[in-house]
């Protein structure tokens, strides 16, 4: 049997694509011929993956899983398979947090949530990387569902970060921590808010480190730059690193005494499980997925009461006994997430087909 996966960008350090490239490995290691197949691939990833125009269609108890996160020609594509199919659904951020900043972001993700509904009749089985998106799943019809958490290459942050970021980032103040692309629903106002506040009440001594992909069109960012501004910041106090190496990304984690997220939309939240498997404690804002990659880790809130957030950030970034306790439940939720039994419930799945 032959499987295939489908993903419409192959990036060198994309979550999606990371995981697909693991799946992979393991669909090869039972036996199975398997390939990863996408509409862009950078090329130092030419040869790892291959372009989806080179796909060919194969036996009809062959499988194609497509990594559902973008609204693509992949999308009639697998309508009109006749093999086997799996989606794997990612998410799509709700299109309204994209007004006023992205017109062209509102009509891509309106357009996605719409193609998702009319894959539900076409696909043999519905997986999702959390509780969250499966429910998003039923919601659109589809009949059989499941779980499969993002696959995630533990080794990969094994390797040591930039000496030289490390020691520039570990000067003096408290580092707070949030991982993920500039985009509106990951809410980086709030996390501008939440430093202000603790710079103007707890301590001048503060940085925020916001490390991700800056967004493709300039009017959210500037938002961003003139609150900061606004809040009496500098750039070194609050730092926006745009997309960097996997050992840059390494560096900001050894450096940062506390990993922040205001998000009010995650599908899965890999940087909560990087910050789990790093030994950084996590406070988070408890919406959407992030419940469910959490699980009883971490420490979450229902409500954004800034004074209260600053003030349980300030103990986890200064209170030994509480820190140890947080990080010991992160490190128990991290075996959700741990390659052998990620690997063991793809496994489960394929073996349904």
């Amino acid at each position: 049997m032959r499987i295939d996966q489908w993903v419409p960008a192959l990036h060198r350090g994309d979550a999606i694509g990371d995981s697909a490239r693991l799946m992979r490995d393991a669909f090869r290691s039972w036996g199975h011929a398997a390939d990863v197949y996408a509409l862009e691939v950078d090329d130092d990833l030419l040869g790892d993956g291959c372009r989806w125009s080179e796909w060919r269609p194969g036996a009809a108890d062959d499988v194609v899983i497509l990594h559902y996160a973008l609204p693509s020609p992949l999308t009639r594509a697998l309508e009109g398979h006749r093999g086997r199919r799996v989606l794997l659904h990612h998410n799509i951020t709700p299109p309204e947090y994209f007004e006023g900043y992205d017109p062209e972001m509102v009509r891509i993700c309106a357009l996605g949530r719409e193609e998702l509904g009319g894959l539900a009749g076409h696909v043999d089985l519905g997986l999702a990387d959390s509780e969250f998106n499966r429910r998003d799943l039923e919601a659109a019809g589809f009949r059989r569902t499941g779980v499969l958490p993002i696959y995630v290459d533990f080794t990969r942050y094994r390797r040591p970060p930039n000496p030289v970021l490390k020691k520039m980032l570990e000067d003096g103040p408290v580092n707070l921590l949030f991982v993920g692309r500039v985009a509106p629903n990951k809410r980086h106002e709030d996390l501008i808010r939440l430093a202000s506040y603790w710079k103007r009440f707890i301590s001048p001594d503060v940085r925020l480190v916001l490390v991700g992909k800056l967004p493709r069109r300039r009017e959210y960012f500037d938002a961003l730059q003139s609150l900061l501004y606004e809040e009496g910041f500098t750039p070194w106090e609050v730092v926006f690193t745009g997309h960097v190496d996997h050992e840059d990304l390494l560096a900001c984690y050894a450096s940062a005494d506390v990993f922040v997220s205001m998000s009010e939309h995650e599908g899965f939240g890999v940087p909560l499980v990087e910050a789990m498997l790093l030994g950084v404690p996590v406070l988070a804002f408890r919406a959407a997925a992030v419940p469910d990659t959490l699980g009883d880790a971490g420490v979450q809130f229902a409500e954004k009461r800034l004074d209260e957030v600053a003030e349980m950030a300030h103990r986890l970034a200064t209170d030994q006994g509480l820190r140890r306790g947080v990080l010991a439940a992160q490190e128990r939720r991290l075996l959700a997430f741990a390659p052998e039994a990620v690997e063991g419930a793809l496994r489960r799945y394929v073996e349904s087909l």
